[in-house]
This record gives C-alpha cells, sequence and structure tokens, in this order.
C-alpha cells in the first residue's frame, strides 16, 4: 500500500501504546493513626518492566507496597487495587500471594530451627533439589554450604537477603515488590540483588522497587515520584533521578514543585 506524505505524517503523529498494566491502584487513600498516609493515588505498573519508585520519607511508598500485598493494618483502605484488571481488595495475603505477588522485606526474617531447604522448597514452584541448588547459585550462594544452615540469626542480613531473593527465584511470581533492596547490606550483597532484579524481569515478572538510592533507580527502567502520599511526576529514570540532585524536605519546596510542573507543562 503506498501512502501519501501527510499519511505518513500522520503515522510518525500518532502516540506510540503504553505497554499493558499489571498492577494498578486506583484512586486509593488510607490513614493511618489518623494521619492520611496515601491521599488519592492512582499508578500503573506495566507488564515486564523493573519500576522504581522514589521521594522523601514519609512519601507513602512503602505504605503502597503494604497495601498491595494485604498486610494486616493495611486493608481498610478506600479505593482499589487490581491485578490484571480485576480488583483484590477482598483478597488475604495468602490469596495474592497465591496470584503471584511477593514482597522482599527491607529486614527479611528469621526462622529459628528452619533450614534453608525447607524455606525455599515451601516457596518453590518446582521443588526439586535442582532447583534449589540453581537458586541459591543465581545469588552466588554455595548450595552445599547453605542448604542445610537455619535462617536465624547465625545468617549476615547479606546472607538472609540472598537467601530471600533466591526464595522469590524459585516462587516465580508475577510481581516482586522490594522495599529498600539496599537497606543494610554491602556492595557485594547489593550487586547480586541487582543481578536477581534482571533475573526476575527475565522470569517475566514485574519488578517494583522502593528505594532512596541513585544506584538502585540506575537498575530501572521506568520510574515514580511519590511526595505526601500522591503521585507527583513519572517517566524515565534519567528524568526522575534529578529529584537526587534536587532533594526536597516537604512538597512545597522549590525542588518538587519545578519537577512536578515540568510534568504539567512537558
Amino acid at each position: 500500500m503506498n501512502l501519501t506524505r501527510c499519511e505518513m505524517g500522520n503515522r510518525q503523529l500518532m502516540p506510540q501504546s503504553e505497554p499493558a498494566t499489571v498492577l494498578e491502584l486506583r484512586d486509593v487513600s488510607i490513614e493511618l493513626g489518623g494521619k492520611p498516609i496515601l491521599n488519592h493515588l492512582s499508578i500503573e505498573f506495566w507488564a515486564g518492566h523493573v519500576h522504581a519508585v522514589v521521594g522523601p520519607n514519609g512519601a507513602g511508598k512503602s505504605t503502597m507496597a503494604n497495601v498491595i500485598m494485604g498486610l494486616a493494618g493495611y486493608t481498610h483502605h478506600t479505593g482499589d487495587v487490581l491485578l490484571d484488571g480485576e480488583p483484590i481488595n477482598h483478597l488475604s495475603v495468602d490469596q495474592r500471594a497465591r496470584r503471584g505477588i511477593t514482597l522482599a522485606w527491607q529486614e527479611p526474617a528469621r526462622f529459628e530451627g528452619l533450614r534453608v531447604r525447607s524455606f525455599l522448597r515451601a516457596a518453590a514452584r518446582v521443588k526439586s533439589e535442582e532447583r534449589l541448588r540453581f537458586a541459591l547459585e543465581q545469588v552466588d550462594l554455595s548450595p552445599d554450604k547453605y542448604l542445610d544452615r537455619a535462617v536465624d540469626s547465625t545468617l549476615s542480613g547479606g546472607e538472609r537477603k540472598r537467601i530471600e531473593l533466591a526464595s522469590i527465584l524459585v516462587m516465580e511470581p508475577k510481581v516482586v515488590l522490594m522495599d529498600e533492596p539496599d537497606s543494610g547490606i554491602d556492595v557485594e550483597a547489593l550487586q547480586r540483588i541487582f543481578d536477581a532484579m534482571r533475573l526476575f524481569r527475565e522470569q517475566g515478572a514485574t519488578v517494583i522497587t522502593i528505594t532512596h538510592s541513585q544506584a538502585v533507580l540506575e537498575q530501572t527502567e521506568h520510574a515514580f515520584l511519590f511526595c505526601c502520599g500522591q503521585l507527583v511526576n513519572k517517566g524515565s529514570v534519567e528524568k526522575i533521578s534529578r529529584y537526587f540532585g534536587q532533594r526536597c524536605q516537604a512538597c512545597e519546596d522549590v525542588s518538587l514543585e519545578h519537577i512536578a510542573m515540568e510534568e504539567v507543562q512537558g
């Protein structure tokens, strides 16, 4: 088919369609201790992407993750959480996990007496020994050394973080929420986290990192900027990374206002 110059120009001007949305919060608000934390938040996360959520302390980033996961104390919100277009407000934590949502904690849990092998097998979609060993190898932990260790205080924070990442790998989730993934770990462990983020994406997962770190942000593909429980900007990593160079203390500060106004005017 031959196109006229005008038709070709119109095709070039047509906006590119966005990727499919896997997870959405629609007009979500929640108060904790009588204080509003999320304020009519609406946000969409694209399927198969690695996203970052940044913003000052108290902006509502971790609260959003807890609402998505349906944790106790975070289910009384208004608005909807949708997975693949279907509301999941009524689902328990376990039911959401079975639908493919998981949360990596800032401080991974300890389980006295529980062996790493049992911990991984409980989470695994494929429960073979080979699969468990493969997952530990991917986070640079020796299966021979760690499978029979307990998930307890004898492990360092970095070791527990890596074992948690291995448990997510064997789980093969649809959505991975990572709350402050670089919290309290060394540089080597941080690199393993970056490697795991890429592995999650290669498995088809959508990764959502909540972070205060420029280094973590740079490992992502798309970013959101929060302040006072609201989404004030979104876009490329390069665009949102300017927040770190113009760090605000509150929403009325020039840095956030300037970045937000660019979104409105752009």
